[in-house]
């Protein structure tokens, strides 16, 4: 009868042990899970702003401003006439 005691109080003791360390993991990944949740929420608002400020950089305004500023580029008017040569169109070689 002392044996299976003895048995008893190992087993409830390997039960507690078992129970303390359950619980401890659970905390720990609730932990884990709430710096998680949190980092997605920041990358979430950072992702929106960029794409507000990705918005906000492609109006057709600024673009156009951009080109005619940094590309030197201007619109095409009827007043305004280009003339290609022929011989410059040409590709080198020859070839026709």
């Amino acid at each position: 009868m002392a044996r299976l005691n003895l048995l008893l109080v190992a087993m409830l003791l390997c039960s507690c042990v078992w129970l303390i360390r359950s619980s401890y993991d659970s905390r720990r990944l609730f932990v884990e899970l709430e710096r998680a949740q949190s980092r997605e929420h920041e990358l979430q608002n950072e992702r929106e702003r960029l794409l507000l400020d990705k918005r906000a950089q492609a109006t057709p305004l600024r673009v156009e401003k951009l080109a005619r500023e940094k590309l030197r580029m201007f619109s095409a008017t009827p007043a305004v006439t280009h003339y290609v040569n022929e011989s410059a169109s040409a590709p080198v070689g020859g070839a026709p």
